[in-house]
Order: structure tokens, then sequence, then C-alpha cells
């Protein structure tokens, strides 16, 4: 069985739903207290034990390169500070052994287009999928709980949670069966279904573990909902060649992509912080009181 060494993250979405925060910074370099999504998403890619991380971008995403870059200058001005604590913090944005590649998906055309891009810097291992505005918090992190059911079952995961019926139009919703070790195996998946038309209410939230057979899939994938080329479609074609299960992960996910989804994640992550949490609480508190 192969070992997952790689994680790509497709961010070269625009982000409309924030503008005009997004009209020049990536959505993904939204931060939640202090720090960005697209850190988080990273963090939980290297605790799942990848060492390879592919950011598939587009225009005006050249923040999140940035970000992930040696700041030489910026260390510099730290050392000299005595700000210890703040440097080891940003030279270990990117551990030691670990590489960051960069590709272009030029114009748009879906999630599948763009982990079809990522194709060269994959290869032919396995290889995670993240989705940055979906942040999960949980003890163990979501790619770790999908990675250890890789191990024990060598197929394609698919991370999932139940959604309530009037929102499948919003997700890629699977229809599964379970098997005698106690796996569910998906024997359907359609993107954004109608309730009336969907499989189940069990949806597919932005994590990903997929064989490298997916590619193929994806190069002879056509423009599925919305006129791109769906990543869920691609999923469909692997499912006549090799077992994909699902993983009701454990954990609390935010659906940063809305608003409302970052608020919420904003003011409990800030609750959760070691250093802010209490004081943050306080004040609160005071709000609700007046």
């Amino acid at each position: 069985m192969s070992r997952i060494r790689t994680a790509v993250f497709p961010v070269a979405g625009r982000g409309t739903r924030f503008l005009p925060a997004t009209k020049a910074s990536p959505k993904e370099m939204l931060s939640i207290v202090d720090k960005p999504l697209i850190q988080y998403a990273v963090e939980e890619a290297l605790a799942a034990g990848a060492k390879k991380l592919v950011f598939v971008t587009g225009a005006s995403k050249r923040a999140i390169e940035d970000h992930f870059d040696v700041d030489p200058e910026l260390e510099r001005t730290l050392e000299k500070s005595g700000k210890t604590e703040l440097l080891e913090m940003v030279r270990s944005i990117v551990p030691a052994g670990v590489s960051c590649i960069y590709l272009r998906q030029g114009v748009p055309q879906g999630l599948g287009h763009a982990v079809l891009c990522a194709q060269p810097a994959v290869g032919e291992e396995p290889f995670f999928v993240h989705l940055a505005d979906d942040l999960i918090h949980s003890d163990v992190p979501c790619l770790q709980q999908m990675r250890d059911h890789y191990d024990e079952h060598g197929c394609s995961v698919l991370g999932v949670e139940t959604v309530p019926k009037d929102q499948t139009g919003s997700y890629g919703i699977v229809a599964v069966e379970k098997e005698s070790s106690g796996a569910q195996r998906v024997t359907r998946i359609v993107e954004k279904p109608k309730p009336e038309e969907a499989p189940s209410n069990l949806a597919v939230v932005g994590r990903y573990i997929l064989s490298p057979a997916i590619f193929g899939h994806l190069e002879n994938t056509g423009r599925g909902a919305g006129g791109e080329i769906q990543l869920t479609d691609g999923i469909a074609g692997l499912l006549s060649d090799e077992s994909v299960h699902v993983l009701p992960f454990s954990g609390k996910r935010y659906d940063c992509g809305s608003k409302i989804g970052y608020l919420r994640a904003t003011v409990e992550y800030a609750l959760r912080h070691p250093d802010l949490g209490e004081n943050f609480r306080a004040y609160l508190q005071g709000v609700w009181e007046r």
C-alpha cells in the first residue's frame, strides 16, 4: 500500500461571497483569530503525514505563496528584537523537509479541473485533497482520521457528514452500503441534487483521499453542474473501477465559505484560544448582558 505524502489545496476560487475583502486578497488568507484559513489547512495535512504541499492557484493568489515562503527580513527583525517565540512561530509555518509546489489553474473550470491540474506534482500515488473553506475542529485532525481509515482499508476515502435534506443542493451527496468490515462503501454520488432527487443526506465536506486513478476519469469528465468539471463526476467514474469509502469524521465543521460560518468559527476558535479565550468569553458575556 502506498504511503500518502502529498496534499492538494485547490485555492484558485475568487471568494466573491466575501467581496470587497477578497478583491485583492485570497479568501484562503482570511484569518480565524491569528492564522489564515490556508494555514489551518496545511497544519491538518502535515499532522496526517503530508510532506509535499501542492497549491493550485489562480490570479490574485500571490499572498498564499508569500505566506509559506521564507521572509529573511522579518526573521532578522524578530531576532534583533529578541522576539524568539514569534521567530520560531514564523519559521515553523513550513517545517523542515516539507516542500511547497504552486501550479496555476488559469481559467477556473471547477474543482475537478483544479485537482486534475495537480497531476504532474502528485504522480502515481494516493493523495489528500483539502478545501480550506471547510474548517474542522477535532481532537484528532480530520485528514489523520481519514488516513487511518485508508491505512486499514487501502481505498479512496471521502469525509462526510449528515446535512439537512433541504441543503443537499449545496453538496456532493452519496449513497452507501455497509461492508462486512463495517466500512461504508459509496454506491452512488451526485453533485448538488435537489432534495427530492438526493440519494441520501450524507454530504461530502471538503476532505478527500483519492487514488491516482481519479486523474484518468477527470480527463474524460465533461462539464457537469454549473458548467464546470466536477470532482464528484470523476469520483462517480472511479466507482466502476475500485471501492470508495466514506468516513463520518469526528469533529465540528465550520463552513467558512459563508459569512455566518466564518463568524461562527472566529468566535468559537477565539473562545478556545489559550491566551485570549478567558478574556474574550468575559467580553461576550458583557455584550450579552447589555
